[in-house]
């Protein structure tokens, strides 16, 4: 198989992994619609750090070690459910999170950013992906592996730009109409802690598995 070939497979696998719906689709699109297109991107910026993250831990064996070691996995496992379970409950709290008080939206982005790194960090299927797939498309003899790996690096944050990015546009055209409708918002904040809240104990309940 050509590199070429090889990078359009890469491409095609992630494309179908990132688009299927999940805890980072939710967040992004719970991000634009209580927050708005720039709370959103935000999100998406977290979400493809996480994405470099992973690459780097990767590249560097932590992939394995969670094989090697599955309490490790587990012990992540957990520790994500629980932090999705506590952004759920602060959903359930309050109704301004993703409504900055004027003055105060760089703040926001930057807390929308970091809860979206820390959730990705702590999703260990990311990092069993960087075991099972990513390895596959290594090709040795077709140039240095870490440029082949920053290539395929690259390929993934360009896809979840492109899908993440297009969602949080569609989705922040909703949000003027909750900033208009301040109760609807409290709704939907409520809607997403629940939802954030049932993923966590779905995910936790994958611990013991």
């Amino acid at each position: 198989m050509s590199q070429a070939a090889n990078l359009w497979l890469y491409f095609i696998v992630v494309f179908g992994v990132i688009a299927l719906p999940g805890l980072d689709m939710a967040f992004v699109m719970g991000s634009s619609l209580l927050g708005g297109r720039r709370s959103g991107m935000a999100a998406v910026a977290g979400i493809i750090a996480g994405g470099f993250c992973h690459l780097c831990m990767g590249v560097l064996g932590v992939a394995v070690v969670l094989q090697c070691w599955p309490p490790l996995y587990r012990v992540m496992l957990l520790a994500g459910s629980a932090y999705i379970a506590w952004m759920g409950y602060s959903l359930l709290r309050s109704d301004s999170i993703f409504h900055p008080a004027p003055g105060t939206e760089a703040l926001a982005d930057a807390a929308i950013f970091r809860r979206a790194l820390t959730t990705s960090l702590l999703n260990p299927k990311a990092y069993i992906f960087m075991l099972a797939i990513f390895p596959q498309f290594l090709r040795p003899g077709q140039g240095p592996l870490w440029v082949q790996s920053g290539v395929l690096g690259a390929i993934t944050a360009l896809t979840q730009l492109g899908v993440y990015g297009a969602l949080a546009y569609a989705a922040s055209g909703a949000s003027g109409w909750f900033l208009r409708h301040p109760a609807a918002a409290t709704v939907a904040a409520r809607i997403m802690g629940v939802l954030l809240i049932a993923t966590a104990i779905l995910s936790a309940s994958q611990a013991g598995k």
